[in-house]
């Protein structure tokens, strides 16, 4: 089967979108499928990689968003389709692309769009009211142009939900369990990352205002304010670094930057005793699976989709929410780490938890979504320009 997978807001700093498209790539390689990925770059560029054949095209900055490029011209990308002929055409992006979804479906072509993102709180963050006409307007257009909208949580697809989307399919993420595990805690880097204080604390995640990144900062003043000698290790880059820069200015904050090895970032990871995950409206959120992964618990919003993976209601939670606030977040970390003074096999049962979440489940269900195993029809051979 022929695949092939369209995504904006890729490149070499970005994160859950970039994962995965390379874990997807390399799983269907691997199951012997031909997978090619479409990327924005500063031109038109073709590679052969480990997650596949990799196709960038020219682009335009995203102003205000940190470097995120997005295609410049839809056209340039239905060529590629015509010439490459796929037998399934994955989207990464609700807005621009929306209409390539429709071109692809209407040539029989299997079409699918991940909705990495809710739209309904992306309008309240900036907006800061629900303007649920548009929302609804836009999700009902949008599921009409593919034949599947991926959701990959219950969070995530509510919106859907809540104006009976037929076509709404419920397909979790995964997490790469051999990179990322407890085993690789090290004293040594850990007493490092410390500097001399006695509780670390990771915050892992774009610096954007739709994540609230300022509330990991905020709340390990609160924390110190309590007595609790605390450092925060910020990993990430994003348009408000100078803003958390100046906010963090005195206290005992660690900025790392953007890490491309990701053999190091699962070290550093595995060193931490809880990973801070305060963006609002995650509808899914990669780095607090992969902190599971390294037995690390999570300490998120409650608005977000990370609690339904955080084990809450049962006698063996691997985490905590809190409501969007520093005070809230700091109360949660506080009995985050209460209870991994009282359960010293806490890392393992967090590492447990996201063996639920293997990219192998993600993959066998995404085949099976776009038919594989089964005869694809010929019928999308005879594509045509717009």
């Amino acid at each position: 089967m022929k695949i092939v997978h369209i995504a904006n807001f890729y490149g070499p700093k970005s994160g859950g979108i970039r994962t995965t498209l390379h874990e997807l790539g390399k799983g269907y390689k691997a199951r012997g499928h031909e997978f090619t990925y479409i990327v924005p770059g500063n031109g038109f560029f073709c590679e052969e990689t480990v997650h596949g054949k990799k196709i960038t095209v020219p682009s335009v900055v995203l102003p205000f968003s940190g470097g995120y490029r997005i295609i410049r011209n839809n056209k340039d990308v239905k060529k590629l389709l015509i010439t490459l002929k796929p037998d399934a055409l994955e989207i990464s992006d609700r807005f621009t692309l929306s209409g390539v979804g429709l071109w692809a479906k209407k040539r029989n072509i299997h079409t699918v769009v991940f909705s990495h993102e809710t739209l309904s709180g992306l309008v309240k963050s900036i907006l800061g009211f629900r303007f649920e006409k548009l929302v609804n307007w836009h999700n009902t257009r949008l599921a009409s142009r593919f034949n599947n909208v991926i959701a990959t949580t219950a969070f995530a697809s509510r919106e859907f939900e809540s104006i009976k989307v037929k076509n709404l399919v419920n397909i979790p993420l995964g997490v790469d369990l051999e990179t990322f595990s407890p085993k690789l805690r090290n004293t040594t880097m850990r007493n490092e990352l410390l500097k001399g204080q006695e509780v670390l604390l990771i915050h892992l995640g774009r610096m954007s205002p739709e994540k609230n990144p300022q509330n990991s900062i905020l709340a390990l003043i609160e924390l110190r304010k309590r007595g609790v000698n605390a450092r925060l290790i910020y990993v990430g880059m994003g348009p408000m670094f100078a803003k958390l820069k100046k906010l963090a200015e005195g206290q005992p904050v660690t900025f790392l930057g953007y890490i491309v090895d990701r053999n190091k970032l699962a070290e550093i990871m595995a060193c931490a005793d809880v990973s801070i995950a305060p963006g609002p409206i995650e509808t899914f959120c990669l780095a607090a699976l992969e902190s599971l992964a390294s037995g690390t618990p999570v300490v998120a919003s409650a608005t977000s989709a990370v609690g339904e993976f955080l084990m809450l209601d049962s006698k063996n939670p691997v985490g905590a929410v809190a409501d969007n606030n520093p005070h809230a977040f700091a109360d949660a970390i506080n009995r985050v780490l209460e209870l991994k003074n009282s359960q010293p096999d806490l890392q393992q049962k967090c590492h447990h938890q996201a063996e639920n979440f293997p990219w192998s489940s993600t993959l066998m269900m995404m085949l099976r979504l776009h038919g594989a195993g089964r005869e694809v029809t010929a019928l999308h051979r005879n594509l045509r320009a717009a």
